[in-house]
């Protein structure tokens, strides 16, 4: 497998390196789409100014990127495309360790399933064979790599592209078994963005589930380990704080990086669902619906938690999709590092209900978004209507993708305890409904 994924790397920088050479940065770097402004380059670099001034680059409304990342370019600015390049190139390799890793547990579990008859005789051919799982570990890497979603976020050097590459490899960490380094990863991926926050409840199910600790509130072991992440979790966290405050000698970045997250005071259009609802908001009603758009993406982690508690991997998949579609300031580098995962889900296919339209409308939608803005901002002959429509239409078309999925998965797991051909007690076909 070690040739393929080389090859699969040498084409996918080429392909950037050649598009870098092109000169089509200035012009994606200008897209509402691909860029936010969290992540854009050309802030980064008005911060990088200000900062060689001798000037804090938060003392404006300009660079709202944390501190590491300023001073990650201070040095590295003139090997910003190399990094961002690389940084692709790290996701989608740690992707494809950790989804080999996973699928050998898949597999292994599935085997004992099998020696001790706990699969129903005619659910057989819905189980996974070692053929079908060999290449899924090369798909998500192509997945990733040739999305067009991740190729402009690279392209447009949006910072986003180095938050996947934080969350992959605490993925691959979490995968892995290494508790000290899912923690730390899953700290710095909250620094950047405080929304992976989320991504604790399946990294601390997963790691319980591999040292055979049960999910039960009356022991104490339960409680040590959950101590002992936290410890671990808080005490990167502080550290990566401190480490901030050191580099710039002051505490303005907070109010600039997560006051800006969470108060959404830039209402720059995006594929987000923020930016209209709040622009036609009256101002004594802000506060009250901030805060509902804001804890609607954390209210989700109880009840996929509770539901999925036995398959935390299919749960860090629905929580990276909840957080590209609800947070305040999305891009498509978002949206790809969550639909690099579709390949792990392949055999679910048979049961999905409406992939086809999703996909039509997800394409139709893609292909829009620059049109609808050329129309509204250039041409004059539409307005921000026609683009919040558009964008209302991804994001309902995204929810419906992972409720898809989701719904596959429960009728699966739902086969296999009971069986895939269902009858009732006179003998006749039953049919399966899923509330």
């Amino acid at each position: 497998m070690a040739a393929p994924l080389t090859l699969l790397l040498l084409v996918a920088v080429t392909l950037r390196a050649a598009l870098f050479r092109a000169g089509l940065t200035d012009l994606i770097s200008g897209r509402v789409e691909v860029v936010s402004p969290l992540t854009a380059w050309k802030r980064v670099v008005e911060g990088l100014a200000l900062l060689d001034l001798g000037v804090s680059p938060y003392s404006g409304d300009v660079f709202h990127e944390t501190p590491l990342i300023i001073y990650l370019f201070h040095f590295l600015v003139d090997y910003a495309e190399i990094t961002f390049i690389l940084a692709d190139v790290i996701t989608a390799v740690a992707l494809y360790l950790a989804v080999k890793d996973y699928n050998k547990q898949v597999f292994r579990k599935q085997r004992y399933a099998l020696e001790a008859d706990r699969y129903p005789l005619d659910c057989l051919e819905i189980i996974r064979s070692p053929k079908e799982m060999y290449y899924i570990p090369l798909k998500v890497a192509m997945f990733y790599l040739l999305n067009p979603f991740t190729i402009l976020s690279c392209v447009a050097m949006s910072t986003c592209g180095l938050n996947n590459a934080v969350i992959a490899l605490f993925i691959l960490s979490t995968i892995k078994g290494n508790v000290l380094l899912s923690a730390i990863f899953l700290s710095l991926a909250t620094y950047q963005s405080i929304y992976p926050l989320t991504l604790c409840a399946p990294a601390l199910l997963y790691l319980m589930q591999r040292q055979y600790i049960p999910v039960n509130f009356r022991r104490a072991g339960f409680w040590w380990f959950i101590a002992q992440y936290a410890f671990m979790y808080l005490g990167s966290l502080f550290v990566i704080v401190g480490l901030s405050f050191f580099l710039l000698g002051s505490w303005d970045y907070l109010p600039s990086v997560y006051g800006f997250i969470l108060s959404v005071p830039d209402l720059t259009p995006n594929i987000g669902l923020f930016w209209y609802f709040f622009a036609e908001m009256f101002e004594h009603f802000r506060l009250f619906f901030l805060c509902v758009f804001q804890i609607n993406i954390f209210f989700y982690t109880i009840p996929l938690s509770i539901k999925l508690k036995e398959h935390p991997v299919f749960l860090i998949f629905m929580q990276l999709a909840v957080i590209s579609i609800f947070k305040s300031y999305p891009t498509v580098g978002d949206i790809a590092l969550y639909m690099a995962f579709l390949p792990v889900w392949s055999h679910l296919h048979r049961f999905l209900r409406n992939i086809f339209l999703v996909s039509c409308v997800l394409l139709a939608c893609s292909a829009l978004f620059p049109v609808l803005w050329h129309l509204w901002i250039y041409a004059g002959s539409a307005n921000s209507n026609f683009y919040y429509a558009i964008t209302l239409l991804f994001n309902v078309a995204q929810i419906l993708l992972i409720s898809d999925y989701f719904y596959a998965f429960l009728r699966r797991e739902h086969h296999l305890t009971y069986g895939l051909y269902l009858k009732r007690k006179d003998g006749s076909e039953a049919t399966l409904v899923l509330k």
